[in-house]
């Protein structure tokens, strides 16, 4: 076994879980402008009001596990973000603060409905960019990051966060497409169709344009024998963002929200495929950015341990909340 590969996976898995469970509670966030003021806004949120904190530990896994279990990459990726994830992280705080005072405080409702809604566009803004300022190369000189202050914003970030934007609003127009009936939930259908058009197409042109990008990309996708295994990829997810668009238009429940996280799945998948073995690309691979494999072997145990508690109590608590979400909560 390779313990460096074991938490490539981990880590990955970690980064996928948070993608789609705080992308659809982020994503009803961004369309909350959309929704009618008083009893639509309020069944969106209480159709998250339940899950919506826990499904930030998978971020605080994702962050610590690449800290702990890759620290070159966590001390360049940092550097060479930082704007980044300080917006991401006030976004999140604006977030959160806003979902708790907007019930506490409605005099003030359409000020924190507006930092809900703009908390939650900058966070996945931020997180999209920091995917495309990974996937452009970061330029590394001594192991330390040697590059300025802003090369983390140019034209493909830009790309990379529009499409996190569009996605997570697939995700959560979906999620109110199962959650939610009658006028919500015919609503929520005319937002998913948008949403998923503009998820495809952004999907694709960061493709395209990944490309085009860097030369090592275009070799792993369109040159023997890579391509062979490459090409389920695109294939896949085209049939299933076919499925989902039928999906949303025939009044399925909950089939939409399943094949939206299909969806980031393959893509997520295609990203792995362009950028393996690097971690950060172009030049530090897993390996040259692992922890001490004794390090390894110590946390290996510790999530062994952890994890499994927290996909248990994250399974029991979308169980107990299962049901459709009405002006009185969960039935």
């Amino acid at each position: 076994m390779d313990l460096t590969v074991i938490w490539a996976f981990i880590i990955a898995f970690a980064v996928f879980a948070y993608v789609v469970m705080d992308g659809f509670d982020l994503g009803i966030g961004i369309l909350f402008p959309t929704f009618d003021v008083g009893r639509e806004r309020d069944r969106a949120m209480n159709s998250i009001a339940p899950v919506w904190d826990g499904n930030e530990t998978w971020l605080v896994l994702g962050g610590g596990g690449l800290l702990a279990a890759f620290p070159l990459a966590y001390a360049v990726v940092l550097p060479a973000t930082y704007p980044l994830i300080i917006a991401m992280l006030l976004g999140l705080v604006f977030r959160g603060v806003a979902f708790e005072y907007r019930w506490r405080d409605p005099a003030h409702r359409r000020l924190w409905d507006a930092a809900f809604a703009g908390g939650s566009l900058v966070a996945a803004m931020a997180q999209g960019m920091t995917l495309g300022a990974l996937l452009q190369g970061i330029d590394v000189v001594d192991r330390s990051y040697a590059g300025s202050w802003f090369d983390w914003l140019t034209p493909y970030t830009l790309l990379c966060g529009l499409g996190v934007v569009a996605g997570y609003a697939l995700l959560g127009s979906t999620w109110l497409i199962w959650k939610l009936d009658g006028e919500g939930q015919a609503h929520a259908r005319k937002l998913a169709l948008r949403a998923a058009i503009a998820t495809i197409l952004l999907m694709g042109a960061v493709s395209l344009y990944n490309i085009f990008l860097n030369a090592e990309y275009a070799e792993r996708w369109l040159t023997e024998p890579e391509i062979y295994f490459a090409a389920p990829v695109p294939i896949l997810t085209a049939i299933i963002a076919l499925s989902m668009l039928q999906a949303i238009r025939k009044d399925h429940d909950s089939k939409p929200f399943w094949l939206a996280i299909a969806l980031f799945f393959f893509g997520m998948a295609g990203l792995g495929f362009t950028m393996w073995p690097y971690v950060v690309p172009p030049g530090i691979t897993i390996w040259d950015a692992a922890a001490p494999e004794r390090s390894q072997i110590f946390m290996l145990i510790g999530v062994a341990i952890t994890m499994p508690l927290i996909i248990g109590y994250t399974v029991w608590t979308y169980w107990v909340f299962r049901g459709k979400v009405t002006d009185e909560g969960y039935h």
